[in-house]
């Protein structure tokens, strides 16, 4: 990869007086960088993937060479007595950052780096309000704090601070619902979670959670861990038991917009997606966990 984007990120650590080093690992090189704030030592390795691959083979073999280099660095901690995860107590993390990402939502992107490691304000959920909150004011809070964006959902909830700020949402969608020994199970997906920008709310994830499950009583609640960004750590705590795996998917890329399209979404091959937007690049991303939290005690 070109070494613009990995030493623009190395510059926008540094510039907040976080140290920030190459670290070389399997065919690639992350950013090691270290902070010591609420005094904790926090570890980040950062993996820049440039957007450059001008065919589907090229992504594919630098998603595999990622992947690679992500395992190994995770081998190299564990084997040094460090744990991985995504919570403060639980340094160093490994994060992949990719371009157009970077690009299309530098505000986020920035803010959710600078939030690893440490600089953020803490809000705790005990001191908010749990709250329903109707489709538009979730989706405007979403546009604004969470990467993906609002999607389509049943049920939003809002964590309201003592000023009357909103300091997280969460969204779930509607019921899926199948027959299981004679009995209806009602299943849910948790779609969105975000806190506000720059802000922490320790116990927010479990507070909404919890509104979710007093006021629908779900037999079954499933979500997504993004392993560009957690290993999911934070759904194991709250219960949830890992359930498989969702594969990477392949994006086009328009390197003027930096916004991505996943081709298999369309119906074509990534031949027919590249003829009809020739100067597209391509992209894999690194997939995700599935999760799922079982409340009924249901079997499958």
């Amino acid at each position: 990869m070109t070494g613009d984007f990995r030493l623009e990120i190395k510059d926008f650590v540094t510039s907040h007086g976080i140290s920030c080093e190459d670290v070389p690992m399997s065919g690639t090189c992350f950013l090691r960088a270290v902070s010591y704030n609420r005094g904790c030592r926090r570890e980040l390795y950062i993996l820049p993937a440039a957007i450059q691959a001008v065919t589907p083979e090229e992504a594919i073999r630098e998603q595999h060479i990622r992947c690679s280099a992500r395992e190994a660095l995770g081998k190299s901690i564990m084997s040094a007595g460090q744990g991985i995860g995504d919570t403060e107590k639980c340094i160093p993390g490994i994060v992949t950052i990719a371009e157009d990402r970077w690009r299309s939502q530098e505000r986020l992107y920035k803010a959710r780096l600078l939030s690893h490691l440490g600089e953020f304000r803490s809000v705790f959920a005990r001191k908010c309000k749990a709250v329903r909150i109707d489709k538009a004011t979730a989706s405007d809070f979403l546009a604004e704090n969470h990467n993906y964006g609002p999607a389509a959902c049943r049920y939003c909830y809002g964590l309201i601070d003592s000023n009357g700020e909103m300091a997280a949402a969460a969204t779930f969608s509607n019921a899926r619902k199948w027959v299981k020994g004679g009995k209806e199970i009602r299943s849910y997906e948790w779609v969105r979670y975000a806190s506000a920008e720059g802000t922490r709310v320790p116990g927010g994830m479990g507070r909404l959670l919890s509104a979710f499950i007093k006021e629908v009583r779900p037999d079954d609640i499933m979500s997504y861990a993004d392993l560009e960004w957690s290993d999911g750590g934070v759904y194991r705590r709250l219960g949830f038991m890992e359930d498989g795996f969702k594969e990477p998917v392949l994006f086009a890329v328009n390197p003027d917009r930096w916004n991505r399209t996943p081709y298999l979404s369309r119906r074509s091959s990534p031949t027919e997606t590249q003829e009809r937007t020739p100067a597209c690049l391509w992209y894999m991303n690194d997939g995700s966990l599935k999760y799922r939290l079982r409340l009924t005690g249901y079997t499958v």
